[in-house]
Order: structure tokens, then C-alpha cells, then sequence
């Protein structure tokens, strides 16, 4: 039960007020009292010895809304230790200011040229305001550039946090205004990207975004075909825990840039994960949710479908430091089954599926979905290794993620000549025998390593069994009339490298270059 008190409460009046208040809560002993102060200006020793009072009959006690000057008094008295007592908020209206932020759990606005201010969805959001306070402060800790609230304030029937960001701008108003600086903004957006996902975060400080992710999946087990719903949820299961830091809602509106510093901001949905919970993240706000609506973007971010598109593509293939088109599409494709399974999940529980609009948005992402899961086994993803179609005409995509690699330790033109020949040879046999007549993917992974340095060059697939190692060598010496056709691929793939070696493990076939450099 709400009581308000107003004006002043002495030596003079208190007996009556606390006779009123009782009067009140008369008959009434299992209800939660409230004591609303918003419109109490002085409160003497007579007036705390009211609430005390109350507060013996009454446990669950307590004062809201108390201005700076009474709630100075009931500090210094101790009641603040007593009951919970809860400050009055300044009020700011956001009517008219510009919205410059936009999150899972709220709006930022510009309230003057120096401060923004975070308006909460939640009306009763003071958890979620101390929550997003902490993690920012634990970020800012952690190295990650970030702004601090300095107030919380009531907007409306919510609340939100106040922050000083003079002269910011987020990314999506510099993509909006000045297309030509995408280059300038990937770069500076992904460089912060992977200083968040390099922070190691201390053991329970923040939730697992895996946990999440499981629950999504989980509910579309009553949305998908039995096979695939299972399938969702043990990929998802299948994620190692990782204890670094994900965002868990990176997208431009998130990024500023302050007086050429590159602050995040949003920070209630930091987590740890994977970085493939991220990467979903982002495509959902880049392209996902808007696939079936291109204007849905130009609402949310200010800018249009294609450059939300470009902005994506090109961020990934920042990150995973490549232009290799297959390398960037598998990673793609593995984030957009955990975005397609966020999206469908929230469209349903928000009544998608009492629309036709909403209907149809759900099935472009459902098949979408279907598709990707009949091709994916596992949502895990390396930089250095390439998951591909094992055809022929997928040779160049193979060659080009090689020599990315490889023209990242220096190596010498007759050497990088010298692998790419043992490359073809090896991949191009797989392409062409391995699941022959049927088809199915080769993995191609790179490292490097030691001192003198050794480039290893794995081939994994798993097509039938096959050790070429185990063929006899061609008689280099012999006649052309005497000569075998074939063998010769394998043959100088031994010449070339400097150790091939050859297992069959878990039902798949391990093919290893090695080469000194």
C-alpha cells in the first residue's frame, strides 16, 4: 500500500501524521507499506521517530521518491541501513531530442550537446540501470572503452541513465551521412570488435551467452521439423564455454565516436561466449531483420538495406582477416543459423504468427534456416581453416585462402609456387574421388609455426577411405610408351613438401603438408 507524505513532518505535527498513517493501514498486516516522500520537504527526530514506528508494525517498509535534503537526514540517521529507501529521480523529457542509440533493452537519446540519456523499456528498470552500471564498470576495468552513467533519471513512466558523450556520433549517423567513410568504419568497428572478443572476463562476472542461445534453440524445437530441431539445439550444445566478452548487440548504433575516441556503448547486454553469438547479433541488425522489410533498417539504423548488407559482408571479412568469398560465407551462414533461430523466436513470442506480414516473415527465415542446417555440422569456426564444397571449380576460392595466409609470414615466391602446386594436386583429387558420384565438403586448414618456421597444410574430408600415400611412385625413368597415366599429382606433392603424412580417424580422411620455409 502507497501513503504519501507531504510537506513537513516536526515536533508539531507528527502525532497527527502518524495517526493518519495508521489509520490507514488499519486491518492490514500482510501488504507491503509504501511510503511515498515526493512531496516531503522537512522531516525532524519526531517525524523518523513515526517511521520507525510504522516500520516495527509494518517489516516490509519502504520510503520512495525522497529528495537530495531528507534523504541526507535519514542517511546520516541510519535508515538508510534500516529499510530500503530509494532516492527521488530528476525528470527529463526526451520529446523532440534525437535518438542517436538503440538497444535490446532501450533507447539513447540526445538530450543537450553534451549528454545523452538511456531510456529504458522496462518501467521498473533500477535493477537493469545498477546492472548496466557494473558491467560497465567492469568493462572499463577490462580496458574497453566505454562510457560511465553519472545519473539515473525518470523519463516518462521509466527510468533511464544519463551520460556524458559531447559532440558523439555513432557509426550509423557517419554510414548514413557519409557513405564514403565505410572503409574507415569497418575497420575502426571490427578493430574494436576484436578487442572485446580478446578480453578474458573473471569466471561468473557476467552471464554465458551459450545459455541463451540454448534457450532459443530450444523453444524452436516446437517450430521445426523434429530431425532439424534437434540438430539446432546440439549444435548449439556443441559450443565450447568460453569465458571472453561478447557484446550481445554490436551494431552501429552501438559504436560512437567521441573526439576521434571510439567509445561502446549499451552495455546491459554484456556476456561471454562464442564469437558466433556475436556474429549473429550483428547480422540480425544488419541484415537479418530486415530481409523481408528493407525499410525496417532505414527506421532502426538511418541507413538502407544494400549498405547494411555491404557493411556486414565487409565486417566479416575484416575479422576473420579475409577476402576469401567461401571462408566468409561459411562463417556467415553459421551465424545466420543462430540469428534466424533469434529472430523466429522473438517474431512468435511477439504474435508474429497472428499476421500475414508476420506469417510470411517467419517462413522466409524458417526456410532460410531449414537450408542451413541440412549443410552445417558445427557452428565452431577457425580463421585459419576453410570449409568448402569439395568441386573442382572451388580450386581458386582454396588457392586464394592459402596465399592469404601465406603472404602473412613472408614466404618466398618459389616456395608459395611450390605449395600451391601440392594444393591443387591434393584438392583437386578430392574434388574429383573422394564422395565421387555424390558430393560433400573438404576442410582446409593452415599453420604456422615454429622456428625455423613450418607452414602445415591440413585436408580433412570425409569421403571414402583412401591413403594415396599407399600408391606405388611412377617410374620417372621409364619410357613415355612404358609410363602409367596418373599418380603424378601425389608423386610431386612428396618432391615438393617436406613431410605428407596420412590417417583415416572418426570416419574421415587426414591429409598433412609440410613445408619449411
Amino acid at each position: 500500500m502507497k501513503i504519501e507524505l507531504k510537506g513537513r513532518i516536526d515536533s508539531g505535527n507528527a502525532a497527527q501524521i502518524e495517526k493518519e498513517i495508521l489509520d490507514k493501514l488499519a486491518g492490514r498486516t500482510d501488504e507491503p507499506v509504501e511510503l511515498d516522500a515526493g512531496a516531503l520537504e522537512y522531516i525532524s527526530s519526531a517525524g523518523l521517530r513515526v517511521i520507525l514506528r510504522v516500520k516495527k508494525s509494518f517489516p516490509d517498509l519502504r520510503i520512495t521518491n525522497v529528495h537530495s535534503e531528507v534523504y541526507e537526514i535519514l542517511d546520516m540517521t541510519g535508515f538508510t541501513e534500516m529499510m530500503p529507501v530509494e532516492k527521488a529521480y530528476r525528470v527529463v523529457s526526451v520529446d523532440g531530442c534525437e535518438e542517436i542509440g538503440r538497444g535490446a533493452n532501450g533507447m539513447i537519446y540526445r538530450i543537450d550537446r553534451d549528454n545523452v540519456v538511456k531510456v529504458y523499456i522496462n518501467a521498473d528498470a533500477l535493477e537493469d540501470i545498477q546492472h548496466e552500471r557494473e558491467v560497465a564498470k567492469l568493462a572499463l576495468i577490462l580496458g574497453i572503452p566505454t562510457a560511465i552513467s553519472y545519473d539515473v533519471v525518470r523519463v516518462g513512466e521509466s527510468y533511464g541513465s544519463v551520460f556524458e558523450l559531447l559532440n558523439a556520433s555513432s557509426f550509423s549517423k557517419i554510414l548514413a551521412k557519409e557513405p564514403e567513410k565505410m572503409d574507415w568504419c569497418v575497420r575502426e568497428y571490427v578493430a574494436l570488435l576484436k578487442t572485446i572478443h580478446g578480453t578474458l572476463v573473471p569466471a561468473g562476472k557476467l552471464p554465458d551467452m551459450k545459455e541463451t542461445a540454448l534457450g532459443w534453440a530450444r523453444f524452436m524445437r516446437d517450430h521445426l521439423p523434429a530431425a532439424a530441431g534437434e540438430k539446432l539445439v546440439s549444435l548449439v550444445e556443441a559450443v565450447p564455454h568460453d569465458d571472453h566478452m561478447i557484446h550481445g548487440d554490436y551494431h552501429t548504433k552501438n559504436v560512437m565516436l567521441q573526439n576521434d575516441e571510439v567509445l561502446l556503448i549499451d552495455m546491459d547486454t554484456l556476456a561471454v561466449g562464442h564469437p558466433i553469438f556475436e556474429l549473429a547479433s550483428m547480422f540480425n541488425s544488419f541484415v537479418g531483420y530486415s530481409e523481408y522489410d528493407h525499410s525496417t533498417i532505414v527506421r532502426f539504423q538511418g541507413f538502407d538495406f544494400e549498405t547494411g548488407s555491404a557493411f556486414w559482408h565487409k565486417s566479416v571479412a575484416a575479422y576473420l582477416g579475409t577476402n576469401c568469398a567461401a571462408k566468409i560465407r561459411e562463417v556467415e551462414d553459421k551465424a545466420r543459423i543462430i540469428g534466424y533461430t533469434r529472430m523466429i523466436r522473438r517474431s512468435i513470442r511477439r504474435g508474429g504468427l497472428d499476421t500475414e506480414a508476420g506469417r510470411a516473415e517467419i517462413e522466409l527465415w524458417k526456410s532460410e534456416l531449414l537450408s542451413l542446417l541440412e549443410q552445417t555440422d558445427t557452428l565452431l569456426f577457425n580463421t585459419n581453416e576453410l570449409e568448402i564444397d569439395a568441386e573442382v571449380d572451388n580450386l581458386d576460392e582454396v588457392q586464394r585462402f592459402v596465399d592469404e595466409r601465406l603472404e602473412k609470414t613472408d614466404c618466398p615466391p618459389k616456395l608459395q609456387m611450390q605449395i600451391a602446386v601440392a594444393v591443387e594436386e591434393i584438392f583437386v583429387n578430392i574434388a574429383s574421388y573422394a564422395y565421387a558420384p555424390d558430393k560433400g565438403k573438404a576442410r582446409v586448414r593452415v599453420e604456422v609455426s615454429g622456428d625455423p618456421v613450418m607452414v602445415t597444410i591440413t585436408f580433412v574430408d570425409h569421403g571414402v577411405p583412401y591413403d594415396p600415400l599407399a600408391r606405388e611412385d611412377p617410374n620417372v625413368g621409364a619410357s613415355a610408351a612404358d609410363r602409367e597415366i596418373g599418380g603424378l599429382g601425389i608423386f610431386m606433392t612428396k618432391k615438393l613438401m617436406d613431410d605428407v603424412i596420412y590417417e583415416y580417424k572418426d570416419g574421415q580422411n587426414i591429409l598433412t603438408l609440410k613445408k619449411k620455409l
